[in-house]
């Protein structure tokens, strides 16, 4: 039944997406939403996944990883992106999914189940991120600080008070300088992420993780989406949430994840009529025990719904 399809799909504005097909090509189709902007899909990923039911198309977003070109932010911004899964879709012949994803995924799931209801079957998210400012701030603007003061310390060191405003702006125009300018930000912006994304995380084990990453696309497409607040309207998924309110969703989210607190899950909970929200003890990776473990025993539960399936 395991069956592995892959290349690339031609999209808008010179961009090729690079994508993968994994598993049984009858079985309920999950799109899979990496985070970032920027990291890519790994092989790991698919260990959340049974091939025998799952259909699970993955792909790396504009720019990221292995699409093409590498990195750029030339038309790239989250309404392109919303059209690039429509038309994967299309080609691959898929009419209706279930949205797995994490982080930045959140996001992009989010608004394009808002765009396309009648198009998602349900949702498993992890580590929400609703690309409004209060979230951006967070991040990118200080309330880090107040966990990682050390690892803030550093982030910012190289940034001029004066440019302290807009970080991700400073830290964009860097990386679109001459290369070993770019490379040095890129790497202290990936750096950065990676430092406070898992509880006990060792220095050595940031700087494997880091080797390991598509570092210089996650740091450059972060920055140019975290400088353009997204490109969606401000409040633009709380505001438009009624539009998904009764399609299933399943929320796993760390207790302890500065990236995306749980004040962002739990506010989209609150509005959604048919979620569960499972907070536990972790921070924001997907790879701690407890967001692993639930996140496997929430997708088969509601897979479990939905077979048989239309």
């Amino acid at each position: 039944m395991d069956n592995l399809n892959k290349g690339y799909v031609s999209v808008s504005g010179g961009h090729e997406l690079y994508y993968e097909v994994y598993g049984n090509p009858d079985g309920i189709p999950i799109l899979f939403l990496h985070g970032g902007p920027g990291a890519g899909f790994f092989e790991m990923d698919k260990r959340f996944f049974d091939p025998k039911i799952h259909k699970v198309i993955f792909f790396d977003q504009r720019g990221a990883s292995r699409s093409k070109p590498f990195g750029s932010i030339v038309n790239n911004e989250t309404d392109l992106l919303i059209d690039d899964i429509t038309h994967l879709l299309k080609v691959l012949g898929v009419e209706k999914v279930v949205l797995f994803a994490g982080s930045w995924g959140c996001t992009l799931a989010l608004v394009y189940a808002i765009k396309f209801p009648f198009r998602i079957m349900g949702m498993i998210l992890r580590g929400v991120f609703l690309g409004n400012k209060k979230a951006i701030d967070h991040y990118i603007n200080g309330g880090v600080e107040m966990y990682y003061p050390e690892e803030w310390e550093r982030f910012v060191k190289d940034i001029p008070t004066a440019n302290r405003e807009n970080i991700a702006k400073f830290y964009l125009q860097k990386m679109k300088s001459n290369s070993s300018t770019s490379e040095r930000f890129a790497y202290q912006w990936a750096h950065y992420e990676i430092s406070i994304f898992k509880k006990g995380i060792s220095s050595k084990e940031v700087e494997n993780i880091i080797e390991l990453y598509p570092y210089q696309s996650l740091a450059i497409l972060e920055a140019h989406y975290l400088s353009n607040n997204c490109f969606i309207e401000e409040n633009y998924i709380l505001n438009n949430i009624h539009f998904i309110k009764n399609i299933p969703v399943s929320i796993i989210q760390g207790r302890h994840d500065v990236i995306c607190p749980p004040i962002f899950a739990y506010q989209l909970h609150q509005k959604l009529n048919k979620s569960n929200l499972l907070i536990v003890e972790a921070a924001h990776s997907d790879s701690e025990p407890e967001i692993e473990k639930n996140l496997i025993s929430e997708l088969q539960i509601l897979v479990g719904n939905l077979i048989p399936f239309n």
